[in-house]
């Protein structure tokens, strides 16, 4: 606080509150003192408002009132939020005053800390010509196009109008993936051939689109793989790599299941299933085309084969015995006798292919009919096998059956003796099932024992990695608040003014900051030392447990029959409870040593509060009112 504390006096000097060089902290301000670098610090960030108030306290009690009414009234109008009053300026509290100090020297404009001094680059003066720009552009109201007089041609150019366009980006780093390797060939392209990306798109309007568009889209596949590893992959007990490739097995299984749907004849993907509609049979069921079946090449039969090498070699015969049978009189024919000719035969090679065409149709679908009656033949050949085969194994046992009738005294008594000797077996492989079962069945439940233990154990592992997920998500929040934060106090600390030696600032922030570091891992080894604890105090109070569960148990089956194991029964539950109740009494100990602690630190707040100081200042005001009213009393009875 001694760091802040120079700091707050250091910006109440600036605005040119009187404080004394010995004044080293907030605790050593008086009232008066207080007064005054509040309502300095007014006037400077609210002119209109901190004119009308004083810079020091006025000798009437009742008059101290109303200032210091007035002044908590002006802090609530410029915005703090906070718990004020006259009290806080009568009767100063540390803490309400240095949170009070610290909100107005924050207020405090920024304008008068760009002194002429400071070091300007080029980084710095660009910032500053960016931030004019802004502003400048901000205070002119725009108006469309339509509306615009050429006046505002300099301020609101019509050139800045375009379309959002989007062209898709290659970043390096969108190409490389965690834990993953690139090949010289891809580095050297991105190092030597890949162009930046200002000059990727086509247009130059298209440039601010397309890296908005590439980091929205970065952004939302991150969230999308964080909401699904935290939904399924964590559920599924795999790491992230098993996962995707899981993930991308299955993906590429679906798309050839769809490219061989989809590839399938007709007739075919109806045998193999009913056809898919999605997207993507569709597209790819567009692709195939629609070619006439005559043009697509099928495999045939040998039948078929024959039958057109048949009759290929028939027409070839025919043609070359019409060809020699006109050949000779070619001379003496005229050209229309040779067209007529050439369309008779014509007609009848059509003829004659329309009947081969209807003969093979024929023949196919009696083909068809033949294969389906063979089908039903056959399956009619092996319903009979199978009756057949059913009526032979009947016919064994009614044949078996008559054979015992003639000497049936004598079979019943074989009979007899076999379902004996059955029984005795049966009763014998009995008792050696139980001699196997009572062991097979312990085990068993052992087995069962530990995997629910280790059920609960995964679920609760997984409960805590939800948690851990939850905790570093909120941490990286806070972080990501914390360093905008930290930026903000960077510039602010580059604004203040260079009276001050800035590498003192620096050194003090940084031995702040290490004893922050220190504190904080002193903090973490606590808290680990105490999760260590917790876990070790829960194992052995499980442990404790289950000891004690076992015990009694086994003593409480002995102490069935024996009357002095009975008198350990009862030390063994005495015991366990006088055990309990010392677990208890420490526990209660620690919980009143907390509390005692708790009540110390109130009473070092109290303390710090100057409650009783502040109590004897507010006797002696409270005197001097009495006075005061007294001395007026007087007065309107003389007049």
């Amino acid at each position: 606080m001694e760091e802040v504390d120079r700091i707050l006096i250091h910006a109440l000097k600036q605005v040119g509150t009187e404080v004394a060089e010995e004044t080293l902290s907030v605790k050593q301000f008086s009232s008066e003192l207080i007064v005054q670098a509040v309502v300095r610090c007014i006037r400077v960030i609210d002119p209109g408002l901190g004119s009308a108030l004083p810079t020091s306290l006025p000798p009437g009690m009742s008059a101290r009132f109303r200032v210091g009414m007035s002044l908590a009234q002006a802090c609530q109008d410029i915005g703090y939020k906070g718990e004020i009053g006259y009290q806080t300026f009568l009767y100063s509290n540390e803490p309400e005053i240095r949170s009070l100090l610290m909100f107005l020297v924050e207020k405090l404009p920024r304008e008068s800390a760009e002194a002429s001094d400071q070091p300007t680059g080029k980084s710095v003066v660009l910032q500053r010509a960016i931030a004019a720009a802004i502003r400048a552009q901000l205070v002119v109201p725009w108006l469309p196009p339509n509306c615009r007089l050429p006046l505002h041609t300099e301020t609101q150019s019509p050139g800045a109008l375009h379309s959002f366009h989007v062209q898709p980006l290659s970043l390096p780093h969108c190409t490389k993936g965690p834990g993953k390797n690139q090949l010289k060939e891809v580095n050297d392209y991105q190092r030597d051939i890949l162009p930046p990306v200002t000059a990727q798109p086509s247009h130059h309007a298209s440039v601010v689109a397309s890296i908005l568009e590439q980091h929205m889209a970065e952004l939302s596949a991150a969230q999308e793989w964080d909401s699904e590893w935290n939904s399924q992959g964590l559920l599924s007990r795999l790491t992230p790599q098993d996962y995707c490739s899981r993930k991308l097995s299955r993906l590429r299984k679906r798309i050839e299941e769809q490219l061989r749907s989809a590839a399938l004849p007709p007739a075919e993907s109806a045998f193999w299933g009913p056809r898919s509609t999605s997207d993507l049979s569709e597209i790819l069921q567009a692709f195939r085309g629609s070619a006439p079946s005559e043009h697509i090449l099928t495999k045939g039969t040998h039948f078929t084969h024959t039958r057109k090498f048949t009759f290929t070699q028939r027409e070839r015969s025919q043609q070359a015995a019409a060809g020699t049978s006109t050949s000779i009189p070619a001379g003496h024919q005229s050209e229309s006798d040779i067209q007529l000719r050439q369309q008779d035969e014509q007609l009848s090679l059509q003829e004659h292919f329309q009947q081969l065409c209807s003969d093979v149709e024929q023949l196919t679908t009696d083909m068809k009919h033949m294969s389906v009656t063979n089908a039903q033949v056959l399956d009619e050949l092996k319903q009979r096998d199978l009756g057949n085969s059913e009526n032979k194994d009947k016919m064994q046992v009614k044949k078996k059956t008559i054979d015992l009738l003639p000497d049936t005294d004598n079979n019943m008594l074989k009979l007899q003796a076999l379902v004996e000797a059955s029984a005795k077996r049966v009763v014998n492989l009995a008792s050696q099932w139980e001699k196997h079962r009572a062991p097979l069945i312990d085990e068993h439940r052992r087995l069962k024992e530990i995997c629910s233990n280790q059920d609960l154990e995964s679920s609760r592992k997984l409960s805590e990695i939800k948690s851990l997920h939850d905790k570093i998500r909120v941490s990286t929040e806070e972080a990501k608040k914390k360093e905008e934060i930290y930026k903000q106090l960077v510039t602010e600390l580059e604004n203040l003014p260079q009276d001050a030696s800035r590498s003192a600032y620096t050194q003090r922030i940084l031995e702040i900051v290490s004893n922050i570091k220190k504190q904080k891992e002193e903090i973490t080894k606590i808290l680990s030392d105490t999760k260590e604890l917790q876990k070790e105090i829960n194992s052995l109070t499980g442990k404790l447990d289950r000891t004690f569960a076992v015990t009694d148990e086994l003593v409480f089956k002995d102490a069935k029959k024996d009357e002095s194991v009975r008198k350990s029964y009862k030390y063994l539950a005495a015991l366990h409870e006088n055990c309990n109740q010392l677990i208890q009494t420490i526990e209660d100990t620690g919980t009143i040593l907390r509390e005692i602690r708790d009540l110390e630190e109130q009473i070092e707040t109290e303390n710090v509060s100057k409650t009783v100081a502040n109590l004897e200042r507010i006797q002696d005001d409270y005197k001097a009112i009495r006075q005061e009213n007294s001395a007026l009393a007087a007065k309107v009875r003389e007049g």
